[in-house]
């Protein structure tokens, strides 16, 4: 069975989506994926066994998105079923002009236009049960398990006992940490582990500041690779660590498709829709704020308390909770 899946923009959304994936490889007979979605949902998820082809939608750079989306449709042809994971009229173009019957994606305007199955989905549950709801919107069950998260990059093997920090969050910066906070955390836990710093092209200035406390404090063992990763590189070093510690972010979940132990910092994000998903050992910390959660890139209120008020003793304390 040929299914089209229309991934999620963001890393951390399209690795929320795996298990949705996963159902249908379940449910389906014979399954043959081909994945459409931006370039880091692309690099994470073609790595799929039953993923036949990986296509990396730039229809948005086009001169003429219209236009742009009817060609790639053409190239992709029709499929027995498509499954969308995005919610804008492009994508439901994208979808009925592959001449596809059998099509779903959440309701909406266009897609009760243009689409088959449209089913409403309640937001207030986690992102992954949405996904999944999605997914069998055409299938004939209501009762079904949803697995943890699932990457098919195998993990790095590191040699001695690995903390991950990941400062960044590329949503913004209402959702990050403070890298000097960071630094101490690391610091406190540098005996029992090698730290290694993470981060995208556009934190590396964030992840070298990190690096900074960890000198002022004494701390030589660790290694930072702030921009110097791929989608897959990011992952398998992920995948390697001991421990993380990070913000509410594509890493965060990262770390969960991988089982790591992890402390996740939430601010101004709805923690219960979006926090890591079946990672037995997980721990949150967070303030519950009366403007919280404002879901903004940058704080409407200039203090950012949500985030500043959340100490370094409290991370550590959580990460000691995890009983490692």
């Amino acid at each position: 069975m040929k299914i089209l899946v229309i991934l999620p923009n963001w890393l951390g959304d399209a690795i929320m989506a795996t298990p949705a994936i996963e159902l249908l490889a379940a449910y389906y007979k014979d399954v043959h994926f081909t994945f459409v979605g931006s370039f880091v949902s692309i690099q994470a998820l073609k790595y799929h066994p039953l993923c036949e082809k990986a296509v990396i939608d730039e229809t948005k750079k086009a001169s003429s998105r219209l236009f742009a989306t009817y060609k790639l449709a053409k190239e992709l042809g029709e499929f027995n079923m498509a499954v969308s994971f995005r919610d804008n009229i492009y994508t439901s173009l994208l979808l009925r002009l592959t001449n596809t019957v059998i099509c779903c994606s959440r309701k909406s305007w266009h897609s009760q236009l243009l689409l088959s199955h449209t089913p409403k989905i309640a937001t207030n549950q986690h992102l992954v049960k949405q996904y999944c709801q999605i997914a069998l919107a055409n299938a004939d069950t209501k009762s079904y398990e949803i697995a943890p998260l699932k990457l098919y990059i195998e993990a790095k093997h590191f040699e001695k006992p690995t903390l991950g920090i990941n400062a960044g969050a590329t949503y913004g910066s209402a959702k990050r940490w403070y890298p000097e906070r960071f630094a101490e955390v690391a610091s406190y836990f540098s005996k029992d582990y090698d730290i290694v710093i993470f981060g995208g092209p556009g934190e590396v200035a964030m992840a070298q500041e990190i690096e900074d406390n960890l000198r002022s404090l004494h701390v030589t063992n660790y290694k930072n690779i702030a921009g110097k990763t791929n989608i897959q590189q990011l992952c398998a070093n992920i995948g390697g660590c001991s421990l993380f510690i990070t913000n509410d972010s594509g890493p965060m979940h990262v770390a969960a498709a991988y089982q790591v132990p992890t402390v996740a910092i939430f601010g101004p994000t709805r923690y219960k829709e979006t926090s890591q998903w079946m990672n037995k050992k997980s721990k949150i910390v967070r303030h519950e704020m009366d403007c919280s959660p404002c879901m903004k890139r940058e704080c409407p209120l200039k203090h950012h308390n949500c985030m500043k008020e959340i100490t370094a003793l409290e991370v550590i304390e959580a990460v000691k909770e995890l009983a490692l």
